[in-house]
């Protein structure tokens, strides 16, 4: 049975796509299974595993108003060596059509259902903002990883967010729990990035990942050629930051699972 991950933050530019392109990469370097669902209209997490959104036949568009079945809409990343279920503009319309349906909120958590026992992880790629492609991923996933800026608007941003998850938890997702933060864009010589990672540590305590994601030229250029940093530059501080981060979270997982067996 895999774990599903929603990596969301209603805040654009603090690294989402990034995080779930490597985090799909550096999980599929460890010999895990690994589906990455794009869920932003943008289609940028398409385009940065190597799939050109503009020539697309079918998508997510069609998964999410129950045209076709999931094993349908997958797509291999000849780059990253997972598998994406691939997003672009028509996406937008689905968040319309889907405001009149029956059950609107659980029909993510529905059409993943079929995959799990297929994939080790799944990791959904969240548009920046609240709405109800968010809300779909929210009542899907088991945990949410939330990439964040240490900047003070981040942090005002990040209470919302939690509201949010805490109010999906009491009506859709009782499992739902905040899986981790993750620091992306780290800078550890500025000060404010110092406050702000002492604030994250006292508030979430073990759920803040180890692991910061330094801000990285070539972390940044990837994207650009359609490839996760592992493939674009495996030397990089980003590629060896997100391989980093794919050990903290299978090593929680495990340990996890072993605290399960041994109650």
């Amino acid at each position: 049975m895999s774990k599903i991950y929603a990596v969301a933050n209603q805040k654009g530019g603090v690294g989402k796509t990034t995080t779930c392109v490597n985090l799909a990469a550096s999980l599929v370097a460890t010999k895990k299974r690994v589906l990455l669902v794009d869920l932003d209209p943008q289609g940028n997490a398409t385009m940065g595993s190597g799939i050109d959104k503009n020539d697309l036949e079918l998508s997510v568009y069609d998964l999410m108003t129950g045209a076709l079945v999931i094993r349908d809409a997958l797509v291999r990343s000849e780059s990253g060596g997972y598998w994406v279920v691939p997003a672009n503009g028509d996406l937008t319309a689905a968040e319309v059509e889907m405001l009149s349906a029956a059950n609107k909120e659980r029909r993510l958590r529905e059409v993943l259902a079929p995959a799990r026992d297929d994939f080790d992880y799944i990791l959904i790629d969240c548009p920046p903002s609240l709405n109800m492609l968010t809300v779909n991923a929210l009542a899907a996933c088991d945990g949410v990883i939330i990439p964040m800026q240490c900047e003070y608007y981040a942090l005002e941003g990040l209470s919302a967010l939690v509201n949010t998850i805490n109010q999906i938890k009491q009506v859709l997702n009782p499992a739902l729990q905040i899986e981790g933060i993750l620091r992306t864009m780290y800078d550890p010589r500025n000060s404010l990035t110092n406050d702000v990672s002492t604030q994250l540590t006292d508030y979430f305590g073990d759920r803040l990942y180890r692991t910061c994601v330094p801000r990285n030229v070539r972390l940044a250029e990837a994207p650009s050629f359609g490839q996760p940093a592992l493939a674009y530059d495996r030397q990089s501080k980003g590629a060896i930051a997100y391989l980093a981060l794919a050990g903290e979270i299978i090593r929680r997982n495990e340990a996890a699972a072993k605290q399960v067996e041994e109650a």
